[in-house]
């Protein structure tokens, strides 16, 4: 089965956050969809091993922001290659407070907040069903595809996403080739990885990146 053609699914890219008992986290996706107009029901999909989906799941309430391609890449990383558990997402960045629940507003188009209404086991995911109590918007910027994110932002999927693949070998280009194992960059270089060298697209360090 070629796999590749699940490639030209469409996708928006959507930051999804929560709090629950004042403890915050929030993580990039790119599942979101429309499932009714009438009091309109919405579905996002979520790791089950992501934190995120945890602190929805006990909060049964999330806000979703619509990235825009006038974004801030570092957001991207911050909220897509790092876990909430361990790092503090929002602190570096402009946000609002809706319902309790910090949204980002630097490079979005605006914002759905969301109730939830099931949840559908979808083994290594949960559907998340949810419908749509109050909206804003910010502003008429473009909103940013998931194509956008890897032909333009040159993004990767992370390993928890439901679009992630395995790096594929490709023809060297330079004597050394190195893969982030966070977010599954590649870079290739005449030299060796020095050990101050970061990820320019997740913020990893050297430890993260293996020769192959």
């Amino acid at each position: 089965m070629d796999t590749k053609i699940l490639r030209n699914i469409s996708y928006g890219v959507y930051l999804v956050s929560s709090n629950n008992e004042g403890v915050d986290a929030g993580c990039v996706i790119n599942t979101l969809t429309q499932v009714t107009s009438e009091g309109p029901l919405v579905s996002i999909s979520l790791n089950k091993e992501n934190y995120t989906n945890e602190i929805i799941r006990k909060a049964r309430k999330f806000v979703v922001a619509i990235i825009n391609e006038k974004i801030n890449p570092n957001i991207i990383s911050t909220f897509g290659f790092t876990t909430s558990k361990e790092t503090d997402k929002f602190k570096d960045y402009k946000y609002d407070v809706i319902d309790n629940i910090k949204v980002i507003t630097e490079g979005v188009c605006g914002y759905l907040v969301c109730e939830v209404e099931n949840i559908f086991d979808a083994k290594t995911h949960d559907i998340i069903i949810a419908r749509v109590v109050d909206t804003k918007k910010y502003n008429d910027e473009k909103e940013m595809t998931y194509r956008y994110y890897h032909e333009v932002i040159k993004g990767k999927a992370p390993k928890k996403a439901p679009t992630y693949e395995e790096v594929e070998e490709t023809k060297s280009k330079g004597k050394y080739k190195y893969v982030c194992d966070l977010c599954g960059y590649v870079i290739e270089t005449d030299e060796e990885l020095p050990d101050d060298f970061v990820c320019p697209l997740c913020g990893a360090d050297r430890s993260h990146f293996t020769k192959v």
